[in-house]
């Protein structure tokens, strides 16, 4: 049998063969370490390499600790099913059943066309308009959602803009000369059918002159010129949408899945430690956001087109002619929404209320409204729990006292603004599980004394200057996330690097905060994250496409993240002590004298 046909037959059963192997090849772990660290490193290992490879849905993969743990004596199994269900998963929960009911009565799509209708359509804004609006959308919504309702948006936008893609493409390539026939790199890009427009859009003018009865006049080499910028710019609004859910996603702590997951094993690991809130969150992230937000824009602007003259003056041509057309569609889409419905007003409400309690709760600058209450007490979880559960019962119509004394109104049933099939539908099982196979891990990395076993190992890293360390752990994490889940990354990494930070003696959320943002910042591949794989499945784009813009903006990125520490986070978190709440996490690694490097010298530079 040909070698080629052994491999195509062994690739069909890869998945089988890794589940297979991997346990086997991994087995010296359990007899060449300490018994319970080894123990425990060979269960972690596994489900590294199962939730890396995919071999196992993630969602089986998480729950690997509930077989291995007890039948390996690391913990007992009523100590690590209730993992699974922390108050961590009550308010991601919460922040779901909230993005349900707002995507349910359609608030999401009015404040997306009202942005874009504010910004403007010259492409610059327009791109702008749609990351601003994506960003914060993925900040309540999930960063998958978001990107999947903007697309449809940005694609009628385009349309009215340039007119029909395959008519676009077909100019880019007939118009050339044979040396020149390709299209970024290859000679045609399969692409979905849109339908099609006036081909007077197609004659835009690249020079942003009269273009007035000029479209017989132009040649062949303006016309593919023309066409080729509109492509880039076409390219430029798809790419900018999963990056700026994926950014605005970092804002909030239910905006992505790693920032539950930092929060849960910080109370796992550093039970005293409460400095990372709801509204401590924000007010750090939340600024982060917007700076990356805006260098990423001019980025994508530049590299695809948007950043050009007609960004600030306005000139009277057929490109002019274009971009009132598009305005017109935004304007007219808008205006088919009708007036803002009772049950629009109501989603908003508690939207709002939504928001402003938890960031109120206990901002840390100023005591919140928490202290009314026994301290520690009432959580973020407690807050999103209390305002979801009205929607099961607030009415999504106006109540009439008149329906009760007029036997001629009609006795329509009673419609909640949120029912529970609808919730069913819109929660993630596999996420929450995945969130408790993370906090599962960590409880068992905790008792098994393995982050501390790791943590002595990595004490030559000490030598590293902690600035340098943040972007370091940045960087790696963000790359590493362009292969694995964003999830599974965080559980994987987040233990190891709070034991490196013990061990160094500098405060672990210097150290924990980046890896978790870095998380999110996976840009350059269509498989790093959903949002990615949703824009690269409209079959507009291709994989150079996203690595070329993508790895810049990882060090866009990386350069922000390193910023938001060393300025506003050191004074927020206090990160130049080392607090009396990181304690080691395992008592045999008591450490008497501690000296803390300093997290900024006088003379540091960023």
């Amino acid at each position: 049998m040909k070698i080629s046909v052994v491999s195509k037959k062994l690739w069909c059963i890869h998945k089988q063969l890794i589940v297979l192997l991997v346990p086997l090849l991994f087995l010296p772990l359990l007899f060449t370490l300490p018994e319970k660290e080894g123990k425990c490193l060979y269960v972690v290992v596994l489900m590294a390499m199962f939730w890396c490879t995919e071999a196992l849905p993630l969602a089986v993969t998480a729950m690997l600790p509930v077989c291995l743990f007890p039948t390996l004596g690391i913990l007992p199994s009523k100590r690590v099913c209730p993992q699974y269900f922390l108050e961590t998963n009550f308010l991601f929960l919460s922040g779901l059943l909230m993005a349900s009911s707002i995507e349910e009565w359609g608030l999401h799509r009015r404040i997306a066309l009202k942005v874009l209708t504010i910004v403007g359509v010259k492409p610059a804004w327009l791109i702008l308009g749609m990351m601003l609006t994506s960003s914060f959308l993925s900040m309540w919504l999930s960063n998958t959602a978001t990107t999947a309702m903007m697309l449809p948006i940005a694609n009628a936008i385009l349309e009215s803009l340039f007119g029909d893609l395959e008519t676009l493409k077909e100019n880019c390539k007939c118009t050339k000369d044979p040396e020149g026939d390709i299209i970024n790199g290859r000679p045609s890009v399969m692409l979905h059918s849109l339908p099609s427009v006036p081909s007077e859009n197609q004659m835009l003018s690249n020079d942003g002159t009269d273009g007035t009865e000029q479209s017989d006049k132009s040649t062949a080499e303006e016309i593919r010129s023309e066409s080729e910028y509109q492509l880039k710019v076409w390219k430029g609004f798809l790419i900018c949408i999963p990056y700026a859910a994926s950014i605005g996603g970092t804002a909030t702590l239910t905006g992505t899945a790693p920032n539950l997951i930092l929060i849960g094993q910080l109370k796992s690991y550093f039970p005293d430690c409460e400095d990372i809130n709801f509204g401590s969150w924000f007010a750090f992230a939340f600024p982060l956001m917007l700076i990356f937000l805006f260098l990423g824009w001019i980025w994508i602007a530049f590299l695809h087109g948007g950043l050009n003259a007609r960004l600030c003056f306005t000139k009277h041509d057929r490109r002019a002619q274009a971009e009132a057309r598009a305005r017109a569609l935004i304007e007219d889409d808008y205006r088919k929404l009708g007036p803002i419905c009772f049950a629009e007003g109501a989603i908003s409400f508690f939207f709002v209320l939504f928001a402003v309690l938890l960031f109120t709760r206990d901002p840390k600058f100023i005591p919140g409204w928490s202290v009314f209450f026994k301290k520690g007490y009432v959580s973020d979880a407690v807050t999103g729990v209390i305002i979801v559960s009205m929607l099961f019962f607030f009415p999504s119509q106006k109540p009439s006292l008149s329906w009760w004394f007029d036997p001629q109104a009609s006795n329509t049933p009673y419609v909640p603004l949120l029912s529970w099939k609808k919730a069913q539908e819109s929660v993630p099982w596999n996420i929450i599980l995945l969130l408790g196979g993370g906090f599962a891990m960590a409880k068992g990395c905790e008792e098994s004394g393995l982050a501390t076993w790791i943590g002595g190992h990595l004490q030559p890293l000490a030598e590293v200057p902690p600035a340098a360390a943040v972007m370091l752990i940045t960087a790696f994490l963000a790359c590493f996330t362009e292969f694995a889940s964003n999830t599974a990354t965080i559980i994987i990494f987040l233990p190891v690097i709070a034991e490196l930070a013990i061990h160094v003696s500098v405060n672990p959320l210097y150290f924990m905060i980046p890896a978790t943002i870095g998380c999110s910042y996976a840009f350059m591949l269509p498989v790093s994250t959903p949002p990615n794989s949703i824009a690269f499945a409209s079959g507009h784009l291709m994989v150079k496409d996203m690595v070329k813009t993508g790895i810049v903006m990882n060090i866009l990125g990386i350069l922000s993240v390193s910023l938001a520490m060393n300025t506003w986070g050191v004074a927020m978190f206090d990160l130049n002590t080392y607090p009396e709440w990181a304690h080691p996490i395992n008592t045999s690694a008591l450490v008497t004298d501690v000296h803390l490097f300093p997290v900024l010298s006088p003379n540091a530079t960023l």
